[in-house]
């Protein structure tokens, strides 16, 4: 097939743990939305996806399931996944009258043979006519505006929902990538840990979302944030309020925050030295929304002696390097990991 008959309508997709994000060539991002489905339990059918899915997690009755279908980077209910994305797909490609688009998804760099068959199925089953996946680490690259075909090293972090992932690249291609499955999620069960354990109060996944969003931090604020929260007593089971200070959160994430920072720390090690007195000038850029968290490009930056910063937009990096990609298809195609099966 040649990459030329790429047309306007073809669609970039970040299928990530927490949101989807959807780009048509020539439109920019066209949709955003929790990955999120709610299914009626006795019939299958669809009952909403998205943010209004989003608002049904921990509040449903039996008969309705909300079903976060992607765990880690990577499809856990397949069923669930295929209806998410039939139902995104049909409401992107019916508003942009996309026929049969081709797809490039975002996938994360340490999926197996197994999951990439599994995205690509999902995806032509949603009605696409072709799928290219390209690792995300490398997709936030060229989203963040790296320019990744240099012969330069440069070095990125992208903490999503399920993953962290590290890659070290040149020339195009990936000298080296590290992934682990600490990210955004396990920050939340932190934080719902630590209130158990310090608070002796259940909350559920969006408030822990909420705080870490508000008060997330890696290394002390200048001044101390506080935030009230809803959850349940656990000695009388009964609703409470109380009061969470960024400290506190501090203290809830540092662990996880501590095996991102070495996952970094490991990929410089092994970094080849011309590429890392490359990345030494040009810095380690963070994307996704892990980078967010406050502090944290100051951490990592006082634990490997680099400088750190956060990419602009963070979590739109690896939605916008699709539709970049998509837009300089001809140049860009040997990032796209199964271009050579076609």
């Amino acid at each position: 097939m040649s990459f030329l008959s790429f047309n306007s309508k073809d669609i970039g997709i970040d299928l990530g743990t927490a949101n989807i994000l959807v780009t048509i060539k020539g439109k920019g991002i066209v949709l955003r939305e929790p990955s999120v489905i709610a299914i009626d339990n006795n019939t299958g059918t669809v009952i909403a996806v998205g943010t209004e899915a989003k608002e049904m997690i921990g509040r449903t009755p039996k008969e309705i399931s909300a079903i976060r279908p992607i765990k880690d980077g990577v499809i856990a209910d397949f069923t669930a996944t295929k209806l998410l994305l039939k139902n995104i797909m049909e409401k992107v490609c019916k508003k942009y009258n996309a026929i049969r688009p081709r797809v490039i998804v975002g996938v994360p760099s340490g999926i197996t043979e197994v999951e990439e068959r599994a995205v690509e199925e999902t995806v032509i089953h949603a009605g696409a006519r072709e799928v290219y996946l390209i690792e995300e680490p490398m997709a936030a690259a060229i989203g963040a505006g790296i320019q990744i075909e240099e012969p330069s090293g440069n070095i990125i972090v992208d903490i999503g929902g399920g993953t962290t992932e590290v890659a070290v690249i040149s020339l195009g291609g990936t000298v080296l990538s590290n992934s682990i499955r600490i990210a955004g999620d396990e920050l939340d069960e932190d934080i719902i840990n630590y209130v158990k354990k310090e608070m002796n109060m259940i909350i559920g996944e969006i408030t822990a979302e909420q705080i870490k969003k508000e008060l997330g931090c890696a290394m002390p604020l200048m001044t101390q944030m506080t935030m009230e929260i809803k959850g349940r007593d656990i000695s009388t089971g009964l609703p409470r309020t109380d009061i969470i200070t960024s400290s506190q959160v501090e203290t809830a994430i540092k662990e996880s925050i501590a095996q991102i920072v070495e996952v970094i720390k490991l990929s410089l090690e092994k970094t080849p030295p011309e590429l890392a007195s490359d990345i030494m000038e040009k810095g380690i850029v963070l994307s996704g929304g892990g980078a967010l968290i406050q502090n944290l490009d100051k951490l990592i930056s006082l634990e490997t002696g680099m400088p750190a910063y956060v990419a602009e937009e963070p979590l739109d990096c690896v939605v916008r390097g699709t539709g970049k990609t998509l837009q300089e298809i001809e140049k860009l195609r040997t990032v796209l990991k199964n271009a050579r099966k076609r």
